[in-house]
């Protein structure tokens, strides 16, 4: 695996926009360290608690939050007044372009994951993901 992988939680309803192709960006307050053509393996939190897939990184975009808005909001999955206030109080607003998606044929329930993947831990946010990891994560 040359490029980086990052495990990222989403709420359901965000990640069902992903995979329908209606969400192309991903809202963060702190981006992780990715750059385009690496991956982000999805994982829906509460109540589902899952990993379901990924997508591909197609960019990074940063500003202001009011100007990310108003470039970005429409493809964001959220009314204009969710996005401003989730980057309430924050200088700079991140976004991540979504490339290409794809799902897995059956999602892997958390207890699962814990059961298979011995320490495995649900991100709170986000966290990296090594190569052995990630192998792990994709069979």
């Amino acid at each position: 695996m040359n490029q980086r992988a990052v495990l990222m939680s989403i709420k359901p309803k965000y990640a069902d926009l992903i995979f329908a192709g209606t969400k192309t960006i991903e809202l963060r307050r702190v981006c992780p360290k990715v750059e385009p053509g690496d991956l982000v393996l999805v994982y829906v939190s509460s109540p589902r608690m899952a990993l379901v897939g990924g997508f591909e990184v197609a960019e990074i975009v940063s500003d202001e939050p009011q100007t990310l808005c108003k470039k970005w909001q429409p493809q964001s999955g959220v009314e204009k007044e969710t996005f401003l206030h989730y980057f309430q109080g924050a200088a700079t607003a991140y976004g991540i372009l979504i490339g290409r998606t794809w799902q897995f044929e059956s999602a892997t329930e958390l207890k699962t994951l814990r059961r298979r993947k011995g320490g495995f831990h649900a991100p709170q946010s986000y966290r990296y993901v090594g190569s052995e990891e990630f192998e792990k994560l994709m069979d």
